[in-house]
């Protein structure tokens, strides 16, 4: 695995784990009633897509490992251009349902290097 490559799936799953810390023992109710909890998440998510999208391009085949990439990718696209329309028990969702999930299948491509 290229340097570069490595570095992005590692800055991705940082990411994944910084939003599980965030969250970590806190409520729905929490999140949304907090700006700075909600802006810190957003901020992880947004790592997590541009982190991604660049691997991506380095290594066009990573869809296949990370079959949600795309996904994950225009999820950072509607918090930094629709921030507007962001749907925060979405995003509630998406830290407990998918980034687990992300995390482990990024945890894997790293230790397979």
């Amino acid at each position: 695995m290229k340097p570069t490559l490595k570095k992005r799936l590692l800055d991705a799953l940082q990411a994944c784990h910084a939003i599980q810390d965030f969250v970590a023992e806190r409520t729905a109710a929490d999140y949304e009633g907090n700006l700075m909890l909600r802006s810190a998440v957003e901020r992880q998510f947004e790592i997590i897509g541009e982190a991604l999208n660049q691997a991506e391009i380095e290594q066009p085949d990573l869809t296949m490992l990370i079959p949600d990439l795309r996904r994950i990718v225009g999820l950072r696209n509607r918090i930094i251009h629709g921030y507007d329309s962001v749907d925060d028990q979405l995003l509630w969702q998406v830290v407990h349902t998918h980034i687990p999930l992300l995390a482990q299948q990024l945890e894997q491509l790293l230790a397979s290097d």
